[in-house]
């Protein structure tokens, strides 16, 4: 899906909302039938009996006729808003800005200056959104929802002692007042200004000055308490601290609101990350776990930069997908690249009211919390082994000669790359977006299907040949493109799986047998997928997150026409997995999968 972002003025943002179709729920023998197909590969013989649970599927289908999308608040919860752990470890997202690959090479001193143009972009995009004229997503035909569109400014995640909650500030003009302030963290302190001075948004020549003014302050005095360490808490403990910290001094709620409605946190690293456009590792690790005390964890956007000029976005995924980042993203990067990444209007600045610091008050208990709380985020996060590399022989222009699906490309080489590695199938969630429904978001795709381990267990197979291969490739090829294609369109399983789970413990009944069943978490169910993956698209924005679980891989990918960026994630502290070892198999499998289609022609 190849989009640009039109400043169109003929449709507004978010004018088809109310049009789009509702969430359907799909026919329950079809997915029954198609999970049973997915668990295949991980059942030693027919173990499995069919359950018909026709009363939860009544149940379910009662529910979709009363909502637009019977699963979105049941979603919410249950993959995000209950989770107990630190979801800024374990389920934020973010990446790096590749600016590097063209206006802003890596450069010590140019920090300030390149957040300014970027800061001032992406508020042009905000602006655009309240005007609603951010061109309206489609997929072929189909409008895609908007939605998530909104929770990239002025959104962040409450933390609560059983659940969280999301509290979202942004409106379009004609909704009414949006907040229109930035927050600012250096050093462990924050600091806050606003964007708009006088009815007019700031200049990059005046955000600097407001930058400069906040780094000079930081860089001259005591570091702040580092506050921000907290977020990274799991979220019952950082609940309860929040609380104690409201108790401490009302005007701590004051600072915390202004944070949560705040457009977005800009975060001034002292860090220099490496990076080169062959090699993003350093940038994406410290983008996703860097310095603790100069992010956000619970803010839907925090745009980081970082003393060398290099940048980086980190994001709670609760609110939207990285799809809606991306989009914006790209809009600035385009934007910065025809400005070749300067700022050419008037070098004026306005006598706009300094930025004001946030100062929290705190007592001893809270600053050994930050203490425990910083010392628990390292020892985490110096376990995670992170590789962000780039396979440059080839890209998107290629596959597509070949006349074959680049995301299948690269989901049928990481099925190879890990049946090498590991000598088994590896279970594996690929994300498809279900947006042609009201505020769709995600259906599960199973990538490891009987067709993708067929063709795997042929490749290592050296009395297998060209043809056989071929042949196997494009049946597992065929498969792919299907499932995706349901799954786009609403007809996927795994949700309607998870719908008829949810009724059963809402309503107090029996939870089907399927889901006690080896079979069920042998194949990924449950969130035990050993391999997490995502299309962060076709842009030069690619983006990463951690395995699901202990020995698993994150395994993240954006496709250009030249190139494949792929960024994977393992935990050193378990033996089996090793990450670069996983991304170089990948590549190694791109070659193999070229040369066969090459061979098949000679």
């Amino acid at each position: 899906m190849e989009k640009q972002v039109l400043e169109s003025s003929e449709e507004r943002t978010f004018q088809y909302q109310d049009s789009l179709p509702s969430l359907p729920v799909p026919p329950l023998d079809e997915s029954l039938s198609k999970y049973l197909d997915a668990v295949k590969p991980f059942l030693n013989q027919e173990e499995y009996q069919r359950t018909e649970d026709i009363e939860l599927h009544q149940k379910l289908l009662e529910r979709a006729k009363m909502r637009r999308n019977w699963l979105e608040d049941w979603w919410l919860n249950v993959a995000y808003l209950d989770l107990r752990i630190s979801t800024q470890i374990h389920c934020n997202i973010g990446g790096p800005g590749p600016f590097i690959e063209h206006c802003w090479p890596p450069k010590e001193g140019t920090q300030i200056e390149r957040a300014c143009v970027n800061i001032w972009h992406t508020l042009k995009f905000w602006d655009l959104l309240r005007a609603e004229k951010v061109a309206i997503e489609r997929s072929g035909n189909a409008v895609l929802d908007m939605n998530q569109f909104r929770m990239l400014f002025c959104t962040c995640k409450i933390p609560g002692i059983t659940r969280d909650s999301i509290g979202s500030y942004f409106k379009t003009e004609t909704e009414g007042e949006c907040p229109s302030h930035l927050i600012v963290l250096c050093r462990g302190r924050v600091f806050a200004f606003d964007a708009i001075h006088e009815g007019n948004m700031v200049t990059p020549p005046e955000i600097f000055r407001q930058l400069k003014y906040v780094q000079k302050r930081c860089h001259s005095e005591p570091d702040g308490p580092g506050l921000a360490a907290l977020t990274s808490n799991e979220r019952t403990k950082w609940a309860e601290l929040r609380e104690y910290l409201i108790g401490l001094d009302p005007k701590n709620l004051t600072h915390l609101e202004k944070i949560q409605r705040s457009l977005f946190v800009v975060c001034l690293d002292d860090s220099s990350p490496h990076a080169t456009p062959e090699d993003y590792t350093e940038v994406t690790r410290l983008g996703l776990t860097g310095d603790p005390t100069v992010r956000w964890g619970d803010k839907s956007y925090n745009s980081i930069f970082f003393s060398n000029g290099t940048c980086s976005a980190f994001c709670d995924h609760s609110p939207f997908d990285a799809m809606a980042l991306i989009t914006m993203l790209s809009h600035a990067e385009k934007k910065i690249i025809e400005n070749e990444g300067k700022w050419k209007g008037s070098d004026k600045v306005r006598d706009i009211p300094w930025p004001e610091e946030l100062v929290f008050t705190v007592d001893q208990k809270i600053i050994n919390e930050i203490g425990l709380a910083k010392e628990l985020y390292y020892k985490k996060v110096s376990d995670l082994q992170l590789v962000n590399y780039a396979f440059t022989s080839f890209g998107k222009a290629w596959i597509r000669m070949k006349k074959l699906h680049p995301d299948t490309f690269v989901q049928l080489a990481l099925q190879l790359a890990y049946y090498k590695c590991h000598g088994r199938p590896g279970c594996c969630y690929e994300t498809a977006m279900t947006r042609r429904f009201y505020h769709g978001r995600t259906e599960t795709i199973r990538p490891c299907t009987m067709e993708a381990v067929e063709w795997c267990k042929s490749m290592l197979d050296p009395s297998d040949g060209v043809y056989q291969r071929l042949q196997l490739m494009h049946k597992a090829f065929a498969k792919h493109n299907k499932m995706r294609k349901e799954c786009e369109n609403g007809k996927g399983f795994d949700r309607h799986l998870l719908g008829l789970l949810l009724i059963a413990q809402e309503q107090g009944l029996p939870v089907p047998e399927l889901y006690v069943d080896n079979a069920f978490t042998a194949s990924g169910g449950g969130g035990n997928f050993v391999l997490s993956t995502s299309l962060t698209g076709y842009t030069r924005f690619s983006g990463s997150a951690l395995p699901m679980v202990e020995h698993g891989y994150g395994f993240f990918y954006a496709i250009r026409d030249d190139r494949i960026i792929a960024s994977c994630s393992s935990w050193k502290s378990c033996p089996e997995t090793d990450a670069e070892v996983l991304c170089r198999t990948v590549f190694q499998c791109f070659r193999d999968m070229l040369q066969l289609t090459v061979a098949a022609h000679l």
